[in-house]
C-alpha cells in the first residue's frame, strides 16, 4: 500500500504544520539569558530569596541525611544478623534498619537545613547586608534552636558547634576561592 505522504505520483503533497504561521520558528525558542523576577524589588538584590535558601538547604539536607542514614542502617542490619536466619529474614532486617535510620537522619538534617535557611534569611533581612557574619550567626542560632529541647547547656554547646562549623566552612570556601584556580 502506498504511503499517503509519498509525492512520487503527484497526487499527494507533504503536510507542513508551520506553513500558515507568520513568524520564523527559530524565534519561538529565543529564551532570555538574564534572570526574570516576579516583582521588580527582587531585581535590586544580588542574593537568593529566603524561600530559595530554605529549599536549597532543607532539600539537600534531607536527601544526604537519608542516604547516609540508609547506608549506616543497612550496615547495622548486616551486623545484627543472627546465625540460622534465612536470607529473607536477613534482607528484611537490612531493609527495615536502613529505612528507619535513613528516615531519622534525613528528617534531622532536613530540619537543620530548614532552621538554618530561615535564620540566615531573617538575619540577612534584619541586618540588610549579605556577609559571612550572617552565616555564622545563623549556624549558631540553628544549633541552639535544634537542641533547645535538650536543655540550656546542650543548646549552648550545639549553638557553639553550629557557629564553629559554619565559620570553618565559610573560611574554607574563601580559602578555596583564593588559592585554587577553578
Amino acid at each position: 500500500m502506498a504511503d499517503s505522504t509519498d509525492s512520487s505520483d503527484g497526487k499527494y503533497r507533504q503536510y507542513n504544520p508551520y506553513k500558515d504561521l507568520n513568524f520564523h520558528i527559530q524565534n519561538l525558542y529565543n529564551l532570555p539569558t538574564s534572570p526574570e523576577y516576579l516583582f521588580p524589588e527582587e531585581s535590586a538584590f544580588q542574593r537568593r530569596s529566603v524561600g530559595s535558601n530554605v529549599q536549597y538547604y532543607a532539600g539537600p539536607g534531607y536527601v544526604s541525611g537519608a542516604i547516609f542514614g540508609a547506608a549506616k542502617g543497612s550496615v547495622e542490619g548486616l551486623k545484627a544478623a543472627e546465625r540460622g536466619e534465612t536470607m529473607k529474614i536477613r534482607i528484611n532486617r537490612v531493609l527495615n534498619s536502613g529505612g528507619q535510620t535513613g528516615r531519622r537522619f534525613g528528617n534531622s538534617l532536613g530540619a537543620v537545613g530548614l532552621i538554618y535557611g530561615g535564620l540566615e534569611g531573617w538575619i540577612t533581612h534584619k541586618r540588610d547586608t549579605d556577609d559571612t557574619l550572617n552565616s555564622v550567626l545563623a549556624g549558631l542560632g540553628t544549633g541552639a534552636l535544634y537542641k533547645a529541647a535538650s536543655g540550656p547547656r546542650s543548646a549552648v554547646v550545639a549553638g557553639a558547634l553550629g557557629g564553629l562549623a559554619v565559620g570553618i566552612s565559610v573560611a574554607g570556601k574563601h580559602v578555596l576561592k583564593r588559592y585554587v584556580p577553578i
